[in-house]
Parts: C-alpha cells; sequence; structure tokens
C-alpha cells in the first residue's frame, strides 16, 4: 500500500482534516496533501510528527494489520567479546603463547626497541630526504603558525 493512502484513511478514520493535522505537526496543508496524493515522499522525521499527530506507533503507517508484525527469525549477532581479537581460534593460541613468553623474559627484555627512522623522499619540500620526524615538525609549526594567525 502507498503510505499516503494510508496516511489518509487513518487521519478520516479518526475525523481529521487536514488542517487539524496541519496544527499538531506544524507542517503545512499543502505538504500533506502532496504525502496523501503520493506527489512527495516524506522522511522518517515526518512520519514520526504525522505518527504523533494521528496518535498511532509509527509501524502503523507502513503495516496494514491490528497487531504488530511478527519479528522475522534473524540470527544472533556476536557480542564485542566474542568479536574481540585473541578470544578463540588461532589468535586466542597465538596470544597464550605470545603471553607465557612475556612471562618468561626478564623486565629489560620485554622494552620495545625503537627502530631507525628511514628517510624518505619528498619532491615538494625542497627534493631533500628529510626523516619523518622532520616532516611532523615541519607541519606542526604550520598548524602553530596558523593557530596564532587565527587569534589575531
Amino acid at each position: 500500500m502507498i503510505i499516503g493512502d494510508h496516511l489518509r484513511e487513518m487521519r478520516e478514520e479518526k475525523k481529521l482534516s487536514q488542517g487539524d493535522i496541519e496544527k499538531r505537526t506544524g507542517l503545512l496543508r499543502c505538504y500533506i496533501s502532496r504525502v496523501e496524493n503520493g506527489h512527495t515522499v516524506p522522511a522518517v522525521e515526518t512520519l514520526e510528527k504525522l505518527a504523533r499527530a494521528l496518535e498511532v506507533p509509527l509501524y502503523q503507517l507502513f503495516y496494514d494489520g491490528e497487531e504488530p508484525p511478527a519479528l522475522p527469525n534473524l540470527p544472533k549477532r556476536k557480542t564485542s567479546d566474542e568479536i574481540a581479537w585473541g578470544n578463540s581460534g588461532k589468535d586466542a593460541r597465538l596470544l597464550n603463547h605470545l603471553r607465557r613468553h612475556l612471562g618468561r623474559m626478564d623486565k629489560s627484555a620485554r622494552q620495545i626497541h625503537k627502530p631507525q627512522i628511514e628517510p624518505i623522499f619528498i619532491p615538494n619540500l625542497d627534493c631533500k630526504l628529510v626523516t619523518l620526524r622532520q616532516l611532523l615538525q615541519k607541519r606542526l609549526q604550520e598548524c602553530q603558525e596558523f593557530r596564532a594567525a587565527l587569534e589575531f
């Protein structure tokens, strides 16, 4: 069923005019007419206003029966605990293996060493090789200068 026809039927059942709906929703009477005649497709927010004005739950605008529709038998969704990495299978075995080996190590060996940053080539910076750190420092300085200019 087209939603506009259904809205008109529900409005007429409750003996309401388009003017009454206009007062209750704040929507223009001509807009309500366009929706009921199928010339305009209303947004969900508009449908919520119309449902409130007609004093019906929103689902009744889409459904012809008297009772709420039966819920479909959807598969159960996994919880965040079930989705988390390392809870099952190969990931869990790998995590357990890593924990055992870290437990055997002394504290100084557990420290992660920072690798040397390889220089990268950036053509728009005078064709020089720069490190990532230099690039980040330059961008930070540009941001600070821009922020200072905005404050004036």
